[in-house]
């Protein structure tokens, strides 16, 4: 198991969360791939720990969905699961739509949706994943801080972290990503004229379109285990 050199060894302090962190950030961004086998002394001396926060930080992902285990036998990556994937695009609609019916939005406010959303057309034009997410989530999150709700904040926040796993890993090969930034523009839209009916309409279109095309990667896969 290949792991990332790192600059700095952990502080004790900090060696249970920044472990945690960065395994989790390896794992999101397919730096370790699904069914990579996780050993707990590699990993604490590539980070500079002992076991026992490598340990804890495994057994809190495993929690959360990123790492099964087998008891004394092996500790690894978990599949991506595009199944719970769309599920949880069916949560995350229904919670931003929330957030939007609350929101009090300013004209600074939508300059900064355009922004990000010019961002994100950029970024897939020269196919840019992580950036291109990156500038999906600023997007939507300036409604979501709007609400001012911090717990719905923090759950969203969880979700889209389970979400942005699968996103990276089948991204380029998700059909029509440009149609997002045309999605996001009809949201702008009916904000600018004041519509929030239109604005939650043309937010649950766009969710629905995300699931939709990630259907098709599922569909895709499918056929192809089905053919092989």
């Amino acid at each position: 198991m290949p792991l990332p050199p790192t600059e700095t060894r952990l502080t004790r302090s900090l060696a249970r969360e920044e472990a945690y962190g960065k395994l989790r950030d390896w794992i999101i961004d397919g730096t370790l791939q699904p069914g990579e086998t996780l050993r707990d002394q590699e990993i604490a001396q590539s980070l500079g720990v002992s076991r026992t926060p490598i340990r804890e930080a495994l057994r809190r992902l495993e929690d959360e969905g990123f790492v099964e285990t087998a008891l004394n036998r092996w500790t690894r990556v978990a599949p991506l699961d595009l199944r719970k994937a769309i599920e949880l695009y069916g949560v995350l609609e229904a919670l931003e739509v929330f957030a939007l019916e609350k929101a009090r939005l300013t004209p600074q406010d939508l300059e900064s949706m355009a922004a990000a959303n010019e961002t994100m057309r950029r970024s897939i034009e020269r196919r840019k994943a992580a950036s291109a997410l990156q500038a999906d989530e600023a997007f939507h999150g300036v409604w979501m801080a709007r609400a001012q709700n911090s717990e719905l904040w923090i759950l969203v926040a969880q979700l889209k972290i389970k979400l942005r796993r699968v996103e990276l890993a089948y991204w380029h090969r998700a059909s029509q990503t440009e149609q997002s930034v045309r999605e996001h523009a009809a949201i702008l839209k009916a904000l600018g004229k004041g519509s929030r009916r239109e604005a939650i309409a043309a937010l649950k279109q766009n969710w629905e379109g995300s699931m939709r095309r990630l259907r098709s990667v599922a569909h895709t896969q499918d056929s192809a285990q089905t053919l092989a």
